[in-house]
């Protein structure tokens, strides 16, 4: 499974935004983080704004803020807005066709991708963003 760009952006956005709750963040502050065009960014920012996980705060020193639950919202929460449901599966190609052994590895195929969702499902935001701080604890004791 290989998340695409904008599904990525959105978890590394709410990530940015619930390490610093009292704090707007810009789309410009993220992207430039991440190196990403602002664009692209505002395009993913809009998305999670329809949705209600994040708001605008507009004029001087405003941006975004998270305004959902960290410790309720999944990793699947915010990848459903962006991924259609087919590519989080691993899918066979049509060779083979309707023979039993097809059958047999779709059946497989299912089953990961069962697990897939239900880990992502399972994954909040506060303990991604957890283990965001272990990770860069760890870098910096290198």
């Amino acid at each position: 499974m290989k998340l695409q760009v904008a599904s990525q952006l959105a978890i590394y956005s709410v990530l940015e935004l619930i390490a610093e709750p009292n704090r707007q963040l810009t789309v410009a502050d993220i992207a430039e983080k991440y190196a990403v065009s602002t664009n692209h960014l505002a395009k993913v920012m809009n998305v999670l704004g329809r949705a209600g996980f994040v708001r605008s705060v507009r004029g001087v020193g405003g941006g975004f803020q998270f305004c959902g639950n960290a410790r309720r919202t999944t990793l699947l929460d915010i990848i459903e807005l962006f991924e259609p449901r087919a590519s989080l599966a691993l899918q066979a190609s049509d060779l083979g066709g309707r023979t039993a052994e097809a059958a047999a590895l779709g059946v497989v195929l299912q089953e990961i991708d069962d697990t897939i969702r239900a880990t992502l499902g399972c994954i909040t935001l506060a303990t991604l963003g957890d283990l965001a701080v272990r990770q860069r604890s760890k870098s910096r004791a290198a």
